[in-house]
């Protein structure tokens, strides 16, 4: 009998597995070929356009949006996985045997956790590092990267302060998390406060206690605008501070997140952006799992009782319950009215409760 069940333990993982897989292997294809849509229209009036280029700079930003619906393909996977095993009255025969519900839904369970563990450790690192990829061929295309990454009215500030007086920083975009900013205003003042002049540029590289700004218009009081191809503006900034102030917590990998913590305490600034988002990361194998419950919960009925169409509606329904529940918990650590574990935990404490109490009444009443 042990050798009996480990061999039908197999058979749901690599089952479950197989349809995870199709599942996110089909979204992934979906997602990239209207981002290639979107993309082709957007470069349709730039000359000489190259396709190839276009390719790469959609297929290398898609991981970053999969990686945010993740949970909804381990909850559709395992939902299309129990029904079509009930569908050829597999888990009929595999009752039949002595088999519970609970040891169809375990090696879903182990794979889903599997699967969180490396989603957290090797595909999020390497999303982050092919969206910054993304970016730099965003800007050949474009010439300036228009992202999801703003922080106030479409833009990036940052202000610094040295022996010659005072710069508040603007840019319409950013890569490298703010080594390399595009469209680039910068307005200085002296020590005493006065405005002195404004920088216009078309990209900045920050460089060891200097940002190095190209293509720069000089406007000064009572002064002809002035254009140089290199302005040296002197900074205290440094790379770690940078950023830290232009990176959002979505393009840190989880392997930096501890460091971007540590920074922004060190600098007196607000951490909790980045305290959520290692959170999230940390609770990713258990909100896989927890979603592994609820698809259970709604698709272990046999075919031939009916209401499998109601089955499904009610397991995508209960994802999206928890899909956004997990965005106001979000909102409410944004704004520090809830605290970074509680709002990661949450959802995955509800989304597991919910699904365990579901299956242990349908399995033992």
């Amino acid at each position: 009998m042990p050798i009996f069940v480990g061999t039908l333990a197999r058979y749901f993982g690599l089952r479950f597995l197989t349809a995870v897989l199709l599942v996110f292997a089909g979204i992934f294809a979906l997602v990239t070929l209207v981002d290639y849509i979107e993309l082709m229209r957007r470069a349709g009036d730039i000359p000489n356009v190259s396709a190839v280029l276009v390719a790469k700079t959609s297929f290398y930003r898609v991981p970053q949006v999969v990686e945010r619906i993740l949970p909804f393909c381990i909850l559709i996977g395992a939902m299309s996985c129990y029904l079509g095993l009930s569908r050829r009255l597999e888990l009929v025969v595999a009752r039949s045997a002595g088999l519970s519900a609970w040891q169809f839904v375990t090696p879903a369970l182990v794979v889903a956790f599997v699967l969180g563990l490396m989603a957290t450790a090797i595909y999020n690192p390497l999303s982050a590092i092919l969206q910054e990829r993304s970016k730099r061929f965003e800007t050949e295309l474009f010439g300036h990267v228009a992202t999801g990454l703003s922080r106030s009215g479409g833009t990036f500030w940052i202000g610094q302060r040295t022996d010659e007086g005072q710069a508040i920083i603007n840019a319409v975009s950013s890569r490298d998390q703010g080594i390399n900013l595009n469209g680039v205003s910068v307005f200085t003042f002296d020590t005493e406060g006065r405005f002195k002049q404004r920088i216009e540029a078309r990209t900045a590289v920050l460089e060891p206690g200097v940002w190095v700004l190209r293509d720069a218009r000089v406007y000064a009081l009572a002064v002809l605008p002035v254009r140089q191809s290199e302005f040296r503006l002197k900074t205290s900034l440094t790379t770690e501070q940078v950023r830290e102030s232009f990176a959002t917590p979505e393009t840190v990998p989880f392997w930096e997140l501890p460091q971007y913590i540590q920074i922004a305490e060190h600098a007196g600034l607000v951490a909790a952006g980045y305290r959520l988002q290692f959170q999230k990361l940390l609770a990713r194998p258990f909100l896989l799992a927890a979603m592994v419950l609820l698809a259970a919960a709604v698709s272990l009925r046999f075919f031939r009782f009916g209401g499998v169409q109601k089955m499904v509606l009610s397991g995508v329904a209960a994802g999206f319950l928890l899909y956004v529940l997990s965005k106001v918990t979000e909102d409410l650590s944004k704004a520090e009215l809830m605290h970074p574990v509680a709002a990661a935990w949450l959802p995955v404490l509800v989304g597991g409760v919910t699904g365990f109490i579901a299956l242990l009444y349908q399995e033992d009443g």
